[in-house]
């Protein structure tokens, strides 16, 4: 059975950095004015020399955000159900080797957590676990998912790799979307901060979307977790590509992106390469032009000064108030948490901050029987 495997097998890792590196400020220009952002185009717009073209690519970023979503902005908020994990990562404080309190929740945790979300107003939720196939698999996915359904009218989940036939179960219980970042599409960099569990199998997690798209999910999320590889901007590339193969292949699927900033963790490593703000909002419009339905997401990881500034710019779905740690509504216990956030406003500051920019915060957008995900 056919997969992006193949496609990413095409793919000369140093061939598509040096291309990117290589982009002058016409090939920018002409990328700017082209009827449509090809891969090309999108290398101008990730390239260095597209920095002194920020202005007017968000200029074109907004407008083309605009058209495609009004003024809307979607709310979210993760759920992390627990922090089990049986990896080794090096970046991540739900790690195997990381010496923190663990802890799942049981049903009545989760209903407590549930009802304090719902308090603050939320009605999309994210779910998170660490990769833990037995303790945190499919019997307690089974067990927990219809009760959690019964309180949000949409349902996401980040969790370990699934089978096909899993995640065509799941969605029998109401799951909307699935979120899984391939953290980096440099298979040997991959290596290096994989170092014992089910995760160090590069291909099985390439290959995840695939079978996302053939269960039928509505909703993919890709992602890359910048400062794991030495090249950003790459890694950005490698995603686009992988993103544009899932469009063709599986197009009744919608489709987010993300690009998380690695932020401090138990056992945390430092960047490989650094991206500014001002070069992860580049990457955001570059993203905007290359695939204007696309959602773009921005997490608590980021500052309130940036997410003030480029959620007006270019983004249609942010987090508000993240806890990264299981029981952080109910009970905020920072020991347990996967990394720190950074901003942490309560979701009635960041609503206000999105309506004083003309903004319309948005906690429900539609519901199952509307038509959407009957299939």
């Amino acid at each position: 059975m056919s997969s992006f495997v193949t496609n990413w097998e095409a793919l000369d890792w140093d061939d598509i950095g040096m291309r990117i590196n290589s982009k002058t400020a016409a090939d920018v220009e002409r990328a700017l004015n082209a009827p449509r952002v090809g891969r090309e185009e999108l290398m101008a717009l990730l390239s260095p020399a597209a920095a002194a073209w920020l202005e007017p690519l968000a200029q074109k970023a907004q407008r083309l955000t605009r058209q495609r979503f009004g003024n809307t902005v979607n709310f979210f908020v993760p759920l992390y159900l627990s922090n089990l994990c049986a990896n080794d990562c090096t970046y991540c404080g739900f790690s195997m080797s990381n010496r923190i309190k663990r802890k799942t929740l049981d049903g009545e945790e989760i209903a407590r957590e549930c009802a304090a979300i719902r308090a603050m107003g939320f009605d999309h939720l994210l779910l998170v676990t660490g990769e833990h196939q037995t303790k945190v698999g499919m019997d307690y996915f089974r067990q927990h998912l219809p009760a959690i359904r019964q309180r949000f009218s949409s349902l996401m989940m980040e969790v370990q790799p699934l089978q096909q036939q899993e995640y065509a179960e799941l969605k029998t219980l109401g799951l909307d979307g699935v979120l899984v970042y391939q953290e980096t599409y440099h298979q040997a960099v991959y290596a290096q901060h994989h170092l014992k569990g089910n995760k160090q199998d590069f291909f099985f997690r390439l290959e995840t979307p695939d079978r996302l798209g053939r269960a039928g999910i509505d909703k993919i999320g890709l992602g890359a977790l910048i400062g794991l590889s030495d090249s950003w901007r790459t890694d950005c590339f490698m995603m686009a590509e992988h993103l544009l193969y899932l469009q063709k292949t599986y197009w009744q699927s919608r489709y987010s992106v993300a690009f998380p900033r690695l932020r401090p963790c138990a056992g945390g490593i430092q960047p490989a390469s650094l991206m500014s703000e001002a070069q992860l909002l580049q990457t955001l419009c570059a993203f905007r032009l290359f695939s204007p339905e696309l959602e773009l997401s921005l997490s608590t990881r980021e500052s309130p000064h940036f997410r003030d500034h480029a959620v007006p710019l270019v983004i249609n779905t942010v987090s508000a108030f993240s806890k990264t740690q299981p029981g952080g509504y109910a009970e905020n216990v920072p020991e347990l948490e996967q990394f720190a956030t950074h901003d942490n406003r309560t979701p009635s500051q960041v609503a206000a901050a999105l309506s004083s920019a003309g903004l319309q915060p948005v906690w429900k957008d539609w519901d199952g029987y509307l038509g959407r995900n009957t299939q």
